[in-house]
């Protein structure tokens, strides 16, 4: 018999509006996306977690790779995200904890992920993280959240996500737990406005600063590698920060829908980071391609200018 925690359908599923397709960013990382997808499903609100995006940092090779701190799903929506001990099969494991009302996060091969035909599927091993509410393990079928929508996998994919011939390693697993009722409404709003003063409170100094210092050497890096090298590049660097702040954008958009002032500035300068983002690795791409690199300056000096544009009336605000 399946374990089922949500009754929905990949057919007519819906995804959240930070999810819609005329965005720069659709995807931003599988973290990111599947916990939005989970969010809205519960009937939980993922605008109200994003405060957090105002502490991205440059990490030196990368910016950072922006995910839901758990204390603030705990903190709004009373869920505690608690990692899930695998000493049985995967697939058990995920059956036990379904059937008590809990969604599993596990990690998996993005390899024997149908959703992702076209990139992984068939064609290369790559870790990510899917969101299971689902499993039939008889009929070896397995509903879960992955990027940006709701999916099923059954058959051979089935035997491959939970590598049923015998393996060395148990993959990374972990349970939601609800502890206690989610804040709507204004109180929703309110304890939102406090995690964003606390974050502000633990933004980086400026990282546009950093990793205009680090750029010529990602050029020579580049200029050396292959396409494949520059994918991964791309996912790691201009689209992290540029879907970060279309994330904060509409996180301001909707602290604004819920009356808070004086944001339009903030939120039109994570717009504008968003879109230098898009075509800095639209230009690289050509570069890498060509071999052949150019000035980027006005590029970085709309970064750098609208980074301080958005967060120093934030800080002035709220910090």
């Amino acid at each position: 018999m399946a374990a089922r925690l949500l009754d929905i359908d990949p057919a007519t599923w819906v995804p959240h509006s930070l999810h819609a397709p005329d965005r720069d960013w659709v995807e931003t990382n599988c973290y990111v996306d599947l916990w939005i997808e989970a969010l809205h499903a519960l009937g939980l609100e993922p605008l109200a977690a994003l405060p957090f995006t105002v502490t991205q940092d440059f990490e030196g090779d990368q910016f950072t790779f922006f995910k839901f701190p758990l204390e603030d799903l705990r903190a709004l929506f009373g869920l505690a995200v608690q990692e899930l001990a695998i000493f049985d099969t995967v697939e058990g494991h995920i059956e036990q904890q379904l059937r008590r009302g809990r969604m599993v996060l596990v990690e998996v091969d993005a390899f024997h992920l149908p959703d992702t035909k076209g990139t992984s599927y068939g064609r290369v091993h790559t870790k990510t993280t899917v969101a299971a509410v689902e499993i039939d393990i008889a009929a070896r079928r397995l509903g879960y959240f992955h990027n940006t929508a709701f999916y099923r996998l059954e058959g051979a994919d089935f035997d491959g996500v939970f590598h049923r011939t015998p393996q060395t390693l148990f993959p990374y697993c972990e349970f939601v737990k609800r502890e206690s009722a989610p804040f709507t409404g204004r109180a929703l709003v309110d304890r939102s406005l406090a995690l964003l003063r606390t974050h502000l409170r633990r933004r980086p100094a400026d990282p546009i600063a950093a990793f205009r210092a680090e750029f010529p050497s990602h050029i020579e890096r580049l200029a050396t590698r292959s396409m494949d090298y520059f994918h991964q590049y791309a996912f790691n660097v201009p689209r992290q920060l540029g879907a970060n702040f279309e994330m904060l954008g509409s996180y301001l958009r909707w602290l604004a829908d819920n009356g808070q002032t004086d944001l339009n500035g903030a939120i039109s300068a994570c717009q504008t980071v968003s879109a230098a983002c898009k075509a800095l690795q639209f230009q690289l791409a050509r570069a890498v391609n060509r071999k052949k690199f150019g000035d980027y300056d006005v590029l970085l000096d709309t970064l750098a200018t609208s980074y301080q544009f958005a967060l120093t009336p934030l800080v002035a605000k709220y910090a």
